[in-house]
C-alpha cells in the first residue's frame, strides 16, 4: 500500500514552509559559506603555485609545458584579462573542443595523433599568451623573476578568480555534505547503523534497520545505468515490496537554478519506477529556494518531499 503524501498534497503549506526553508538557507550560509570558500580558496592557491612553477612563472606557456602539465589549463585561463571561460577558448584559439575538455578534467585527449596534440596545444598557447594580466605578472614586462611576494599575490588572486567560477558548486557541496551529515545523525538517534550494502546483491536483500550513502542502483530493462541516490535507508520494519525509501538530498541558494534543474529528479523517479515499480518510495529532502513553480512540478511528477527545517517528518515514511 502506498504511504500517504507528506507534502507534495499540501498546497496551502508551501509558502510558508519557502519562507522557511529560505530562511534557513541564508542563515547557514551566513555562518558557513565563507569558511567554505576559504578553505577551497587556500587549496586552489596551491594549486594556482604549481602551474606558475610548471611554467617558469608564464614564461614557458609552450606546448610542451601543456603536454606535460595539462591539469593546469583551468589555472591558466584565469591568468588572462579578461579570464576565459573555456568555450570562449575554443572559439579563439580553434582548438579541438574535446581536446580542452579532456584537460579541463587533467589529461589529454588519448586518441589525438601527435602531430594534431602538438598543433592545437600551440594554438591554446598562442591565445593565453597573448591575453596574460600582465598587471598581476608585473615580471613578464619586467622580464626578471618574480619575488616570493608577487608570485604569492598573484597566486591570491588567480585563485579568487577560479574560485569565483565555481562558487556555487563550492557551497552546494558543502550544503549537501552537512544535509547528509543531519540525516545520519537523525537516523543514528533512532537507531540506525550506517551499512554499505553489497554491490550486485537485490535492493530488497538490504539489511533492515540500516542505511546507506552515495549508492548507485543500476536501472533500465534492456540497457543499464547507474544512477546515484543520496541516501537509501531500509526501514526496521521493511515494507511490503521490501524496497528501501529513497532520498535526494537538495539544496539552492536562489529560485532559478532549482527551477532549470527540476527535470533531473522527473527522470530519475521514471527510471525507478520503470525498473522497481511504482511503489518505489523516492524523496527530495530540500533546504533553500525552493518556490511554488518548482513544488508544483514536482508534485505533478508524483515526487513528495521532506523539509529540512522539518525533519521529523523523515518519520512518516515509516522510519
Amino acid at each position: 500500500m502506498a504511504l500517504s503524501k507528506i507534502n507534495a498534497d499540501k498546497p496551502h503549506l508551501w509558502k510558508a514552509d519557502v519562507a522557511a526553508s529560505v530562511d534557513q538557507f541564508n542563515q547557514w550560509f551566513m555562518r558557513f559559506a565563507p569558511e567554505a570558500f576559504r578553505s577551497t580558496r587556500i587549496k586552489t592557491t596551491e594549486h594556482v603555485k604549481a602551474a606558475l612553477l610548471a611554467t617558469r612563472d608564464l614564461r614557458a606557456l609552450d606546448a610542451t609545458t601543456l603536454r606535460a602539465n595539462p591539469g593546469a589549463l583551468p589555472t591558466l585561463r584565469m591568468c588572462t584579462a579578461p579570464p576565459l571561460a573555456v568555450d570562449r577558448l575554443v572559439g579563439l584559439s580553434s582548438a579541438s573542443k574535446s581536446l580542452i575538455g579532456s584537460m579541463e578534467e587533467g589529461k589529454l585527449a588519448a586518441r589525438m595523433k601527435a602531430e594534431l596534440l602538438e598543433e592545437n596545444l600551440g594554438k591554446v598557447c598562442a591565445v593565453l599568451s597573448k591575453l596574460l594580466d600582465r598587471d598581476i605578472f608585473p615580471w613578464l614586462d619586467a622580464k626578471k623573476d618574480p619575488t616570493d611576494h608577487e608570485r604569492d599575490r598573484a597566486s591570491t588572486i588567480v585563485a579568487d578568480r577560479l574560485c569565483s567560477a565555481v562558487a556555487n558548486p563550492i557551497v552546494r557541496n558543502a550544503q549537501e555534505q552537512r544535509q547528509l551529515a543531519l540525516l545520519g545523525d537523525w537516523l543514528d538517534k533512532r537507531g540506525y547503523r550506517k551499512l554499505s550494502h553489497p554491490a550486485g546483491e537485490p535492493l530488497t536483500h538490504m539489511e533492515a534497520g540500516t542505511y546507506s550513502f552515495r549508492m548507485n542502483l543500476a536501472v533500465g530493462k534492456s540497457v543499464k545505468i547507474n544512477i546515484p541516490i543520496d541516501v537509501v535507508i531500509q526501514p526496521k520494519t521493511p515494507r511490503k515490496n521490501r524496497l528501501p525509501v529513497l532520498v535526494e538530498a537538495k539544496s539552492a541558494g536562489d529560485f532559478a537554478n532549482t527551477n532549470k534543474r527540476r527535470k533531473e529528479e522527473a527522470t530519475k523517479i521514471h527510471q525507478l519506477q520503470a525498473t522497481f515499480g511504482k511503489e518505489v518510495c523516492f524523496i527530495l529532502f530540500l533546504c533553500g529556494y525552493f518556490g511554488s513553480d518548482y513544488l508544483g512540478y514536482e508534485a505533478a511528477e508524483g515526487i513528495d518531499w521532506v523539509w529540512e527545517h522539518r525533519i521529523e517528518d523523515m518519520a512518516k515514511l515509516g522510519l
